[in-house]
C-alpha cells in the first residue's frame, strides 16, 4: 500500500513574513500609548496567539524569556526613576538623602523625595518597552529564523551573514539555556541563583553564537553573494530607490511614533518609502541569480494576518488623530486610566492569527505524536497475542563471533530548507 505524503505547502505553517509584519504592528500599536490596561491587552493578546499557534519546536519557548526580560526592563526603569530621575510633585512615599548636582545637571538628581506619581510614570513607560519587546518574542516563537532567512530579497544577500546571526541569536539562546541547565542539573551544579547564573552565562553565549556562525558559514558555502552582469543604470536606480525609499520610511516611522508631528500620521510617507524601497530591491535583486527549492508562498491566511496587525496600529493611528482620551497616562489627578473603545478594538482584532493561521506540521515544527499502533496493539484487550512465526534462535556461544546489530537511524529533513545558487 503507498502512502501520498502531503505537500510541503499543506504541510507548514504561516508565512513567516507575516508574523513579523503582525508583530511589528502589534509593537507599533504599544509605542503609541502609555495606557497600561491597552498594553496589558497587547500583551494578552500576543501571548494568546502564540499559546494557540505555537510548535513544539525550540524557538517556540522564546516569549518566556522576553516576559522575564520585560519584567526586569519594568523594575530597571523604576529603580533608575527613584535613584536618578526627575523630582514629580505629588504625593511623598519616602525621601532619599540627595546630592547636590551643578547647574548644569538640570532634570538629573540623585536622591530626594519619591512620589507616586513619579514611580507610576515610570512603571508605565518600562512597560510600555516591555510590551515592545514581548511583541517581538511572539514572532521569534511563531515564526522561523531559517525560514525567515530563505525569504530575504536577492538585494540583502550580502547583509545575509549579519542577518543569520542576528535572527538566529535569541531562538538559540533559549536552546542554549536549556541544554546547559541540563548539563549543570546533572553535575550537581547549582542552575539557580548568582552562582547559577555565573556559571551559566558564558557557556550560553559562546553555544549561541557558535551556532549561529556556523549557519551564516553554510549559508556562504551554497554560494552566498554570487553576482550577475547587469546595466549600470539598474545599479544606480536599485541603490538611489532603495536609499531614498529608506528616508521616507524613517520620516514615516517617525511621524506615527510622534503623533501630530505630520499630517495623516505619517502613513503617506511611510507608503511612499515602502513602494520605493520595494522597487529599489527588485531592481538591485537582478544583480543576484538563484533558484529556491519549494519557496514559501503568501495565501489568503498571511493576508488576513497582517491585515489584524495593521488593524491594531491603525486604530491606534486613528485614535490619536482624532483625539480619543484615554491613550495616554496621566499622573495629574493620579486615577484609575479608562478605556478607549476605538483602539481596544483595534487591539482585540489582533486575535485573528489565532483563528485563521494553519498550524506549522513540517519536519521542524511538527508536535510531537505518538507512533500508530502495530497490528499487536490493535487487537482487542485481553485477546492473546500470536504465536511468533518462527522459533527464537538458540543463544550463541560466547566464544563465538557475533555480526555487529544494525542501527536505526532516523534523520528529520525538512524540504525546502536547502538553497541552490
Amino acid at each position: 500500500m503507498s502512502v501520498r505524503l502531503p505537500a510541503a505547502s499543506a504541510r507548514r505553517g504561516l508565512h513567516p513574513a507575516a508574523w513579523w509584519l503582525w508583530a511589528g504592528c502589534m509593537a507599533g500599536a504599544a509605542t503609541r500609548t502609555t495606557n497600561p490596561i491597552l498594553l496589558a491587552l497587547i500583551a494578552s493578546v500576543a501571548a494568546f496567539v502564540v499559546a494557540a499557534k505555537r510548535t513544539s519546536a525550540p524557538w517556540s519557548r522564546s516569549l518566556v524569556v522576553f516576559f522575564r526580560l520585560g519584567i526586569v526592563v519594568i523594575v530597571l526603569r523604576v529603580v533608575i526613576q527613584i535613584i536618578f530621575g526627575n523630582r514629580l510633585p505629588g504625593h511623598v512615599l519616602f525621601t532619599l538623602p540627595e546630592i547636590p548636582l551643578p547647574s548644569w545637571a538640570q532634570g538629573v538628581s540623585i536622591g530626594g523625595p519619591v512620589t507616586v506619581e513619579a514611580v507610576v510614570q515610570a512603571a508605565v513607560q518600562g512597560l510600555r518597552l516591555a510590551v515592545v519587546l514581548i511583541c517581538f518574542g511572539a514572532a521569534n516563537s511563531l515564526a522561523s529564523p531559517y525560514r525567515l532567512l530563505r525569504c530575504l530579497p536577492a538585494v540583502l544577500y550580502e547583509a545575509g551573514v549579519a542577518v543569520t546571526v542576528s535572527l538566529a541569536f535569541a531562538p538559540e539562546v533559549v536552546m542554549a539555556i536549556a541544554g546547559v541547565r541540563d548539563a549543570r542539573r546533572l553535575r550537581g551544579r547549582p542552575i539557580r541563583g548568582l552562582a547559577g547564573l555565573r556559571g551559566m552565562a558564558i557557556p550560553v553565549l559562546e553555544s549561541a553564537l557558535d551556532r549561529s556562525l556556523q549557519l551564516a558559514s553554510s549559508m556562504d558555502a551554497r554560494g552566498y553573494g554570487r553576482r550577475v552582469a547587469v546595466a549600470q543604470r539598474t545599479r544606480w536606480m536599485g541603490t538611489g530607490g532603495t536609499a531614498a525609499g529608506l528616508l521616507l520610511v524613517i520620516v514615516g516611522v517617525y511621524g506615527a511614533l510622534d503623533a501630530g508631528s505630520l499630517p495623516a500620521g505619517g502613513i503617506p510617507f511611510l507608503a511612499a518609502g515602502a513602494v520605493l524601497v520595494g522597487a529599489g530591491m527588485a531592481a538591485g535583486g537582478r544583480r543576484t541569480n538563484r533558484t529556491r527549492y519549494r519557496p514559501d508562498v503568501w495565501r489568503i491566511a498571511e493576508w488576513a494576518v497582517g491585515a489584524s496587525g495593521v488593524a491594531a496600529l491603525s486604530g491606534m493611528i486613528v485614535a490619536g488623530v482624532l483625539g480619543v482620551p484615554g491613550l495616554q497616562l496621566q499622573v495629574y489627578p493620579l486615577e484609575f486610566p479608562p478605556l478607549p473603545l476605538l483602539p481596544a478594538a483595534g487591539i482585540l482584532i489582533g486575535l485573528l492569527p489565532a483563528l485563521v493561521a494553519p498550524m506549522d506540521r513540517s519536519a521542524s515544527g511538527t508536535r510531537t505524536t505518538a507512533p500508530p499502533p502495530t497490528a499487536d496493539e490493535r487487537q482487542a484487550p485481553g485477546a492473546p497475542a500470536p504465536a511468533p512465526a518462527t522459533p527464537a534462535p538458540a543463544p550463541a556461544r560466547p566464544d563465538a563471533a557475533q555480526p555487529p546489530a544494525p542501527v536505526a537511524l532516523r534523520v528529520a529533513f525538512e524540504p525546502g530548507e536547502g538553497t541552490v545558487a
